[in-house]
């Protein structure tokens, strides 16, 4: 029988197959499902930077409402029953931490914390109450879509590893950060951050593009699930950055069949990070991903997880210079023109 067990983070998992932070982990029974259905481990939708703000915000705002009236209303306070009543129904900064401490306590796979953002704000906090609730591991989401062409790209990079470390020096457990992959020297930044601190990097952040509403004039939110295509842009990056960087890899977005999973592990990534496929096929659909991982291993004689990973990175292949310019010539020329429609 094929061993599929694997690190990641430090962390001794089941296989490879991790569910990445989606609205399915809002829920216990969704995550319980999870766990029957195989899945190794799950990051926590995420909590955001404007949401911790907000919340503070709001009550600073409560805290201070009639101070500027008559002095009998000095001691007025506000009604906090309305205040709690709110955040039972809201995704809160406390109410995240509550729900991770009850995924804890009901489920026995890894549970990993996930906060979204760019500054320090509260997430240093926050960081470490996801800690104390028992979280195995921290995924650090830095979403910053500089519109500033003053700006340079070293002071961006830089504000990142000042959070890293800060966040470091707060809390023990693992460290992972997930990654765009528009910087200008990639496997620079990556050194970076795990000269910092981080334990593993998750390639890569997927980002919603806006949509242009022709008949309002407004631009507005669109949702587009991924698909397995999108699967080469981080395969390509983990195969470049696989025993160069001293960290853990994760491969997120296109995750969608057992083939991805292969390819991701045969690239040097830890784990695969899935979501949109459980959203498009059900949670049931990870089991058909690992049975058809073990169906694939058995018939070309792998015995394990280990045995395979790193296997097709860009260190272990024949032809190294194909994850690199080369391969876009090759591409290109490989096209015929007489089966162009």
């Amino acid at each position: 029988m094929v061993d599929l067990t694997t690190s990641y983070l430090g962390l001794d998992l089941k296989n490879p197959l991790i569910a990445s932070a989606s609205p399915l982990s809002q829920k216990v029974e969704t995550v319980r499902q999870l766990e029957r259905a195989g899945i190794a481990a799950v990051v926590m939708y995420s909590l955001f930077e404007e949401q911790i703000i907000y919340d503070s915000l709001r009550l600073d705002r409560d805290l201070s409402q009639g101070t500027e009236s008559f002095s009998e209303a000095l001691t007025f306070f506000p009604d906090l029953t309305a205040y709690n009543d709110l955040n039972q129904y809201s995704i809160g900064p406390d109410d995240y931490v509550e729900n991770l401490r009850k995924l804890k306590s009901v489920v026995d796979i890894p549970i990993i914390g996930s906060l979204n953002g760019l500054t320090n704000g509260g997430w240093i906090e926050y960081a470490r109450k996801i800690e104390e609730a028992g979280a195995d591991a921290l995924e650090l989401n830095i979403y910053n879509l500089s519109t500033n062409p003053e700006v340079f790209s070293q002071e961006i990079e830089n504000e990142y590893l000042d959070l890293v470390r800060s966040i470091r020096a707060s809390i023990e457990i693992p460290i992972a950060i997930k990654l765009s992959p528009f910087f200008t020297n990639l496997p620079n930044f990556a050194s970076n951050l795990v000269e910092a601190g981080v334990n593993g990097l998750v390639l890569f952040n997927r980002f919603y593009q806006p949509e242009l509403d022709l008949e309002e004039l407004e631009v507005v939110p669109s949702l587009v699930l991924s698909n397995s295509q999108e699967l080469r842009l981080p395969l390509r990056w983990i195969a470049i950055l696989y025993g160069r960087i001293s960290a853990d890899f994760a491969l997120t977005t296109g995750i969608h069949t057992a083939e991805d999973v292969l390819k991701a592990t045969m690239a040097g990534a830890s784990a695969s990070m899935a979501a949109s496929t459980f959203l498009k096929y059900g949670i049931d659909h990870g089991t058909e991903i690992l049975d058809g991982v073990k169906s694939w291993m058995e018939e070309h004689e792998y015995e394990s997880i280990a045995q395979m990973k790193g296997s097709m990175s860009q260190q272990a292949v024949a032809e190294p210079a194909a994850f690199e310019r080369a391969n876009y010539i090759k591409v290109l020329s490989s096209f015929d023109l007489r089966f162009a429609p």
